[in-house]
């Protein structure tokens, strides 16, 4: 005879989801360790997820805050080097508006 399936209730995977969520393991690595199939997970996950449960530091969310830090970094060095454009041609108008408005002899 077949194996009888096992029930779990909603407390029960609601925990399971937040312990997947505070975890840096793969998912397939919890599903062997806690022996629930991989697809159940994957099922209650989608059910029961919550964005604030995950993890600070999963490997994903890392690359995709590095990549934003860099590109905030390179849009801070442009407007600087704009800046400091737009101050060196004010400072070359204000010597100009000082050349011409003296008068003349």
């Amino acid at each position: 005879m077949g194996e009888q399936r096992q029930r779990y209730n909603e407390e029960f995977k609601k925990q399971t989801v937040k312990f997947i969520q505070e975890q840096t393991k793969t998912l397939g690595d919890l599903a062997e360790e806690l022996n629930i199939p991989k697809s159940t997970l994957h099922q209650w996950m989608g059910q029961y997820r919550e964005l604030k449960n995950e993890p600070a530091a999963s490997m994903d969310r890392v690359r995709e805050l590095e990549a934003q830090l860099k590109e905030a970094t390179r849009q801070l060095q442009e407007k600087e080097l704009k800046l400091a454009d737009t101050e060196e041609e004010l400072a070359i108008v204000k010597k100009a508006v000082h050349i011409f408005s003296k008068p003349r002899n």
